[in-house]
Formats: C-alpha cells, sequence, structure tokens
C-alpha cells in the first residue's frame, strides 16, 4: 500500500522511533496510569445499533449542534482516555496576529493527530501555523499534564494544494514523549460495512464551552459514509476540529479511532438527504502515511 503525497513544516530536528505496523492499523497505548475514567463506561457507545439517537433541531455554527445540544462536559480528564485528547491553543507566524483554538489527540509517543486546516491554512495563517500549544486533558484552568509548545507540523498535499476537504488531515510533533504518560489511539481503517450502523465518539474542546479549554464529549451512530468521509449526527462546535471519531466494540475493547473530526452540516453534500457533521476517512493509504509522520526524526 502505498502513502499519499504530504510535507512538513520546516522542522528542527527531533528524536523519535518508528514502530512497526500493519499497514491498514496501528497500536494504541493507555499510557503510564493504567486506571480507565470511572464515568467513561457510562458516556461512551459501543458496538452497532440499528437505531440512531433522536434530536430535534440544528443550532448551526463553524460545526454543527444537531438538535438539542447534549454534549457532555468531561470532567476528569486526567483519566482514560480522556488525556489522550488535548486542547490547542493555535499562534500564526508573526507578523500575524491570528490566533484560534482546536482540538488534537495522540497517536504515538510524539505525535498527534488534527485536521489539516489546524496546522495549516493559506486563509488563517498564510501557511503554516507558527506555534501550537499542546494541553492534554486540559480541564477548565487545570493542566494535568502540563502544556507543550509544538512548531513542527505535517499535512496531507492535497490539503495543502487544493484545501479539498475529504485530505483534511494534519499532524503535530513534539519533542518529548508525552504519549507515553498519557497513551495514545489506535488507528484503523474500517470497511463502510465495518462502519454501518457503528455507534461512535467524538471528544474535544469546543469554543462555545470554556472558550476552548473544556473537554466535551458527545455520541451517535454513523448516518453515512462516501469514498473518503464519515458523516454522523454527532454534536460539535468550531474548536472541536482535529478531535477524534472513534470506534469501541465493548467496554473491554480499546478505542479505535476511525476519522479525524472537521466539517459541521455545510459540509455535508444536500444530495445525501441527512443532517450531518463529517470528518475524513483515516483510509488506509492515509494511515500508511501516519506511519511516515510517526517515523520522522
Amino acid at each position: 500500500m502505498a502513502s499519499m503525497r504530504w510535507s512538513s513544516a520546516p522542522a528542527r530536528s527531533a528524536a523519535e522511533t518508528a514502530p512497526v505496523f500493519r499497514v491498514i492499523e496501528t497500536e494504541g497505548s493507555q499510557g503510564a496510569d493504567k486506571a480507565a475514567s470511572p464515568v467513561a463506561e457510562d458516556l461512551v457507545v459501543y458496538g452497532k445499533s440499528d437505531q440512531r439517537l433522536r434530536t430535534t433541531a440544528v443550532r448551526v455554527g463553524a460545526e454543527t449542534v444537531i438538535g438539542t445540544d447534549e454534549r457532555v462536559r468531561v470532567f476528569d480528564t486526567d483519566k482514560y482516555p480522556w488525556r489522550m485528547v488535548a486542547a490547542l491553543n493555535i499562534s500564526a507566524r508573526p507578523p500575524l496576529g491570528v490566533s484560534g483554538v482546536g482540538t488534537g489527540w495522540f497517536i504515538g509517543p510524539k505525535t498527534l493527530l488534527t485536521a489539516g486546516h489546524c496546522v495549516y491554512s493559506k486563509t488563517d495563517f498564510d501557511g503554516w501555523a507558527g506555534t501550537i500549544e499542546v494541553s492534554p486533558g486540559r480541564n477548565g484552568a487545570k493542566f494535568p499534564f502540563g502544556t507543550v509548545t509544538a512548531t513542527r507540523f505535517s499535512a496531507l498535499q492535497a490539503w495543502q494544494d487544493d484545501v479539498d476537504p475529504d485530505f483534511d488531515i494534519g499532524c503535530i510533533h513534539l519533542d518529548q514523549p508525552l504519549g507515553d504518560t498519557v497513551g495514545y489511539f489506535k488507528l484503523a481503517s474500517l470497511t463502510d460495512r465495518d462502519l454501518e450502523n457503528s455507534m461512535i465518539n467524538i471528544s474535544g474542546y469546543p469554543a462555545d464551552r470554556g472558550a476552548g479549554t473544556e473537554q466535551y464529549f458527545h455520541v451517535n451512530r454513523v448516518l453515512r459514509t462516501s469514498a473518503r468521509r464519515v458523516y454522523y449526527d454527532i454534536d460539535t462546535y468550531g474548536g472541536q476540529s482535529g478531535s477524534p471519531v472513534w470506534y469501541q466494540a465493548g467496554p473491554n475493547d480499546e478505542p479505535v479511532a476511525i476519522a479525524v473530526h472537521a466539517y459541521g452540516i455545510a459540509g455535508t453534500p444536500s444530495g445525501f438527504g441527512i443532517t450531518a457533521n463529517s470528518g475524513p476517512r483515516l483510509l488506509p493509504e492515509v494511515v500508511e502515511t501516519i506511519r511516515e509522520w510517526l517515523a520522522l526524526p
């Protein structure tokens, strides 16, 4: 399986050893502390369902709350799996004064995945972001694992060249193995049949709740897939771009990330006949590219 074209921002060197992965899957880790969140089992949804959760109305923002806002704030963000999700404070390179918030999540000891537009935007950053402050498991004014500043990023070339939403995937490289402490998500390229009726989870840092400092979570069923995206009626808002979209077979199974959340209902083709948010899928060639990102020095 060939990887896709990609490039990185000018980078200072850092050491990272590339694990050996299967082409369509990567390994996950619970991190140093194996204790799971006591509320995770009550919040996370598992397996598949023929019925989706009901919604009643739509509130549209940069991303979309679909129906009654049913997002739940996560308070024990120092526990697994919530601590693998990080609040991002994004700043453009000088002299631009642009800043924003987003979400990223660990996929390796020194590597986070996020939306491509969180690291590269011709409109917002005139190219690559300048710095991104990464705060795993941030909980308002509490930083259980501190904050590290990243200056090295990667993104799929089709996002950089064409701003193609199907390829809106980027990567943040750290200089220290914080993922060994907080853990990191397993990735998998699921087929359309695998995804059909799957109950999925999204957790991230929305700008409309705590200005991107508080982690919020919601769940629902996959509504539809296209060749490169997955569509779902899970409540999100601006700032949750880059959040993990994950599937979990059961309470004793590890979370498996299958997409990167990136778009509200405006990004869903009208011909689909659904009201849904969406994110680019982690297809086999994308996972192969991510393996290359994990291997960068």
